[in-house]
């Protein structure tokens, strides 16, 4: 009998795009395959959490809930970014929720205290309990990377660093200069369907003619040819696509862009879970957190070159900017909710791939390398 993890399952995925069929709707509903996916993929690859300028001052902290990893990113008494399980080291209780600004990270079950180097300042009642030693108690670290403004979580205790999982991405998206953009504009939408199908519908542009007719021009990109963690394509073009169609007036392009990114725009598929829209005035992220198999939460980002944000028309223009994702990324939504509801109809089968889609293919396949095979393969 096939079980859910055989090699064999799967062959016809692996085919040529245009010899392939789509993932089995186990794969996007079946418990187990998301368990496994949380724990080989999500707890031992670098996840992109949120954007530095979001956590912009000592005692700022950011409270995030990815693969059932409960973590707090801060900035310390020195600025610097740290990461942390958000779990007290006393009987389990949650730290943090949301975010805010603390001079210290303080239990709300006991009243244990750490500082935001993570030591514990403070334990009332312990003074009795033998051999225990502060010293040992501390909060537990987390792996934490930055690189162009975006910082990343890693579960894993150790492994490749952050340049290793990003590979020849930087060459690509190194002149935006996005380490000095800001972001301007956050959404968080709660959806009903399987994280990958997010990330799948932003990887094709089969879709953009049908889902966001009135919305948004078709697209037809190139593949870009990656190494690393990611897939991407990128698309040649005249003007501004970040704003609504439309809008009387765009931001200017980036200055320092140079080569194909002074042409057009890349779309870059950041494995697990992210997404981000490289353009010629702005730059937009998303982020795709599991939550069971059939719901996903999406923090999505807008941001600006300083340039952009000093100029005295920028809060008159930027509306038009927002309304474009703020109406694109709800027709996503209400697109992926619909094909998990079919996904998991007993009749459903796997389909087949359209030329358009070689980026569903590759997340696809990204997938399977790292799930299929047996936990004593792992």
């Amino acid at each position: 009998m096939t079980h859910l993890f055989d090699p064999a399952l799967y062959e016809r995925v692996r085919l040529p795009l245009l010899e392939a069929e789509t993932l089995p709707p186990a794969g996007y509903t079946d418990p187990a395959f998301f368990a496994r996916e949380m724990e080989r993929i999500f707890r031992v690859h670098w996840n992109l959490v949120c954007r530095a300028d979001e956590i912009p001052g000592p005692g700022d902290y950011r409270a995030i809930d990815l693969a059932g990893v409960p973590a707090i990113v801060l900035r310390d008494d020195n600025g610097g970014l740290r990461a942390f399980s958000n779990v007290c080291r006393h009987r389990g209780s949650r730290l943090v929720s949301e975010h805010g600004t603390a001079k210290a990270i303080s239990c709300p079950y006991h009243g244990w205290s750490y500082g935001l180097d993570g030591r514990l300042l403070a334990a009332a009642g312990m003074e009795k309990t033998k051999n225990f030693d502060p010293a040992r108690f501390g909060l537990s670290p987390l792996r934490l990377a930055e690189w162009a403004g975006f910082v990343f979580l890693n579960f894993g205790a150790d492994g490749p660093g952050i340049d290793d999982h990003l590979g020849n991405l930087t060459g690509y998206l190194r002149s935006h200069e996005a380490e000095g953009m800001s972001c301007v504009h956050r959404r968080v939408y709660d959806v009903a369907c399987n994280w990958k199908l997010c990330l799948e519908n932003q990887r094709e542009s089969y879709h953009v003619a049908v889902v966001h007719r009135g919305t948004l021009k078709d697209q037809l990109p190139e593949q870009l040819e990656a190494s690393g963690n990611w897939s991407g394509s990128w698309f040649r073009h005249d003007g501004s696509i970040a704003a609504r169609l439309g809008a009387g007036k765009a931001l200017p392009e980036i200055p320092t862009l140079e080569g194909r990114a002074a042409e057009g725009t890349y779309f870059i598929g950041l494995y697990p879970a992210s997404f981000l829209v490289f353009t010629l005035d702005c730059m937009w992220w998303m982020s795709f957190r599991p939550v069971v198999p059939d719901r996903t939460q999406i923090v999505t980002g807008l941001c600006f070159p300083e340039g952009a944000t000093r100029r005295p028309d920028f809060e008159a223009i930027l509306p038009d900017y927002v309304a474009r994702t703020d109406v694109s990324h709800p027709e996503d939504n209400r697109a992926t909710e619909l094909q998990q509801r079919g996904l998991a109809s007993p009749h459903a089968r796997p389909g087949r791939f359209s030329h358009r889609e070689a980026g569903v293919h590759a997340v696809d396949n990204w997938i399977l390398d790292r799930v299929l095979g047996s936990d004593e393969e792992a």
